[in-house]
């Protein structure tokens, strides 16, 4: 299939892009809006910068990225897209200032469309098209191109099963590859990979990965012993169980239910993945017999509370600061996990199921240092766990090992910004 070809499919498409936004809609809300950014028929102002990250975790690894950016370009606009709510109210709440004061301006990239990605870029004009870790589309890439942008490939990952995808499009994939102007990989075995579908080597540049770049705002952390100090769980244990999935809920219940009967006191935040997820699992919760409170209903957390459900946008960082432990979903089904360092770089104890290949090779460094413990199931976790609440040397002993991990791995968003300098003079 060529790029013409792939066209033609997508526009034909075009009716079942708007069922597919009905039904996600049907669970999440927030897929019934902003219909005329999915098809790039909404105004916009012009912008120098434009910078994709389809979601959360995207966006939270850009977030430096944008602010280094917005520093060393003061005259610049840059416009920030995302392909979820959940990136979308990242972005809103990290720049809102910068929102207000016309410097970023934030909309959903519209689908892959010819007409609509052809009308989005015309109105952007940008300069430089800076495109976060995967989210590579063959329309929006040729568009930029032939615009006269530079197509970076940030932070980016290709792991071996998304390389053999791409070797059997490699007709739509290799033309969309030769117009980046360049690729900034996390690791060697990525950068072999996008060599085989023949990519030359000097365009590729491997940087490390943003997501080792991660500062926490010590003020941010600050409100989090603030919050948990507040519900009166400072000396009681608190673990949280960030981005689950419903397949989970079940290990993360049994997990608790062992640390509740050795510590009655303990709290679990449990944080699903998606927004379409609060109500099952809440009813999922109720359904354990657990006292729980909701994050969304500000519900008081008293001395008898034993989880807390975070079903809020955009706390994840601030909920998992509130905790000793932390486990890390998408795991221990096969989904491929989420990003374990975020609750590393804030000194905690991390856990994960045995389904982590998105973060391979970070799991791996984790795991080496004793900062990540693979389980699986939710009897592991839960004894696991205990043993930690049992033995606080070990658990800060693990907490320091994340921290080094980061200290000693840092240095992507330097690398980059070179790179993204370089190709922008």
């Amino acid at each position: 299939m060529n790029r013409t070809l792939y066209s033609i499919l997508v526009t034909l498409l075009t009716p079942l892009l708007v069922v597919y936004l009905l039904l996600r809609s049907r669970k999440d809300p927030s897929y019934r809006l902003r219909w005329g950014e999915r098809f790039g028929v909404t105004r916009l102002l012009p912008s120098q910068v434009l910078i994709h990250s389809v979601s959360m975790g995207e966006t939270l690894a850009a977030v430096p990225l944008i602010r280094q950016l917005l520093s060393a370009y003061p005259g610049y606009r840059l416009t920030l897209t995302t392909s979820s709510p959940a990136g979308s109210a990242q972005v809103l709440k990290a720049f809102a200032a910068e929102i207000q004061q016309g410097r970023v301006q934030h909309v959903y990239l519209p689908f892959d469309i010819p007409l609509a990605i052809h009308r989005f870029i015309k109105q952007l004009a940008p300069k430089l098209v800076i495109i976060m870790e995967t989210e590579l589309w063959p329309n929006l890439i040729h568009y930029s191109h032939q615009a006269g942008a530079k197509v970076v490939l940030a932070n980016g990952r290709l792991s071996e099963k998304s390389a053999q995808k791409y070797h059997k499009q490699i007709t739509l994939v290799a033309p969309m590859l030769k117009q980046l102007a360049a690729i900034a990989v996390q690791t060697p075995a990525e950068a072999e990979r996008f060599i085989e579908l023949g990519v030359k080597d000097e365009r590729i540049s491997v940087c490390g990965s943003l997501k080792f770049d991660l500062n926490i705002d010590a003020k941010r952390q600050a409100a989090s012993a603030e919050l948990r100090r507040h519900w009166q769980k400072d000396k009681a244990p608190v673990w949280v169980a960030g981005s689950v999935h419903p397949g989970e809920f079940a290990a993360m219940i049994e997990a608790h239910q062992l640390v509740l009967a050795q510590y009655p006191a303990a709290l679990m935040i449990l944080v699903p993945r998606h927004p379409e997820q609060f109500a099952l699992a809440a009813q999922t919760l109720a359904a354990a017999g657990f006292k729980v409170a909701r994050r969304s209903q500000q519900t008081d957390i008293t001395a008898h509370t034993q989880v807390l459900l975070g079903d809020t946008m955009g706390e994840l960082l601030d909920l998992y600061g509130c905790g000793d432990q932390a486990f890390v979903g998408g795991s221990l089904i096969v989904h491929g996990g989420h990003n374990p360092l975020e609750p590393a770089a804030l000194g905690l104890a991390v856990y994960m199921g045995p389904n982590y290949r998105d973060f391979l090779e970070i799991g791996q460094l984790l795991q080496d240092a004793h900062n990540l413990t693979v389980v699986s199931s939710g009897e592991a976790l839960g004894q696991a766990l205990l043993a930690k609440i049992a033995n606080p040397a070990l658990r800060q002993q693990a907490g320091d090992a994340g921290l080094s991990v980061l200290a000693q791995n840092r240095g992507a968003l330097d690398k980059q910004l070179a790179l993204i300098k370089q190709l922008s003079a």
